[in-house]
């Protein structure tokens, strides 16, 4: 072969592969970080137009909830809001009573709290009584609290406008950069009003690598159980159009890699990201973990009870918007405590309850979730959401 007909068959492959590269990263999102119908919430949640208690549930539906399922669902009218959980959106066999579903309906209420003063109304929450069992074998909408407004004073908070702003932050954060003693303070106050609810903060090295080792470990066992990674499975979204087309879950863009190795995970076949992922850092999520200058464990009287769910759910959202509003960044690590969950579920010994309960000091408190917090490496993407319509009842 002459070499220039070489050069001009190279020259076709190469604009062939490049451009089917570019088509591919087009495909999967690459230049649309943050962009699509499932990304909207985000930023029109506090237009001008949006007036009446829906503004509240336009600010509640960006709360937190496990694995981005966003279970809940709103009666809304004019003097009132009812939370729902859509027991059905659910992780399986990683949150075999909805423990952690609960939590993210506490997180909404929160929200939904936030925004009542924020638009001018005085709101007063009833929790109903309950609870928690396993997964229903026929899942339904199942009322959780009720929310009922009269006019009041308009007062909006740092919190409230750290609501568009508080992503989870999965990048590994800076250690040598210490967390201000005042915001410690701040942090250690935010449940001081809610007997039910408590909050143990642990900024020490050993008592970190204590927490880490009890996580780290919950987290390997726990993925090792085929039943809980299919459930957890279920609500990653790989490809771009299931985004926008689900608008929930986990995605590429929220897994805390820096922008060029999300741009690739992006590109990759399935295949190839298994692999990948076989590679990664034997000690890679305990070292993140221990990135984080501060970790923190919620705690209740019962995390079967379903208010005291829902009181820590508001509790860590309270939590993640004060760091957000602050500067800092929050990611759960909620692996030991879903271990508890996991041994009661199978009927094993509370191995794990014990090991938490250590680290606490004190029997009248139960950890239902954990988290940790510090000055990231990475700015935190959104992730998508629902729209109105497919939440209200």
């Amino acid at each position: 072969m002459q070499r220039r007909s070489f050069l001009k068959g190279a020259g076709v492959v190469t604009v062939v592969v490049v451009g089917g590269g570019v088509w591919r990263a087009y495909d999967q999102g690459v230049f649309s970080v943050g962009e699509g119908p499932a990304y909207e919430p985000w930023k029109d949640w506090r237009k001008e137009s949006n007036t009446g208690p829906l503004a509240l549930v336009r600010a509640a539906i960006l709360a937190a909830s496990p694995h981005n399922t966003q279970p809940w669902l709103f009666k809304v009218t004019d003097s009132s809001i009812e939370l729902y959980i859509d027991t059905q959106r659910n992780v399986g066999a990683l949150d075999p009573y909805l423990r952690e579903e609960h939590i993210g309906m506490g997180c909404a209420l929160e929200n939904l709290m936030l925004a009542a003063a924020a638009n001018g109304y005085q709101a007063t929450v009833t929790l109903l009584p309950g609870k928690l069992g396993p997964i229903p074998a026929e899942p339904k909408p199942e009322l959780l609290a009720r929310v009922d407004l009269t006019t009041g004073k308009r007062e909006e908070s740092e919190l409230y406008d750290a609501i568009p702003h508080r992503h989870t932050n999965r990048s590994a954060y800076l250690p040598q950069k210490a967390i201000p003693p005042e915001f410690v303070d701040t942090l250690s106050r935010l449940a001081s009003d809610d007997s039910d609810v408590r909050m143990f903060l642990f900024t020490a090295d050993t008592d970190r690598k204590k927490i880490v080792e009890i996580s780290s470990a919950a987290n390997s066992e726990i993925y090792a159980d085929p039943e809980v990674t299919r459930g957890s499975d279920r609500w990653i979204r790989i490809n771009w159009s299931n985004v926008q087309k689900f608008r929930d879950g986990l995605t590429f863009d929220a897994f805390g890699a820096p922008p060029i190795a999300t741009a690739v995970m992006k590109m990759m076949p399935l295949w190839m990201l298994r692999w990948a992922g076989s590679k990664q850092e034997k000690n890679g999520y305990a070292n993140l973990m221990l990135s984080a200058p501060l970790i923190g464990i919620i705690t209740v009287h019962d995390r079967y009870d379903r208010q005291n769910c829902l009181r820590a759910g508001r509790v860590w959202q309270r939590a993640h918007l004060l760091a957000t509003a602050r500067g800092l960044a929050g990611r759960p690590c909620n692996e030991a405590v879903e271990m508890i969950d996991h041994e009661k579920a199978l009927g094993k010994p509370p191995r794990r309850a014990g090991l938490l309960g250590e680290m606490l000091g004190d029997a009248a408190w139960q950890p239902t979730f954990v988290f940790y917090m510090g000055y990231p490496t990475w700015t935190a993407r959104a992730s998508p959401r629902r729209p109105l319509e497919n939440v209200v009842l």
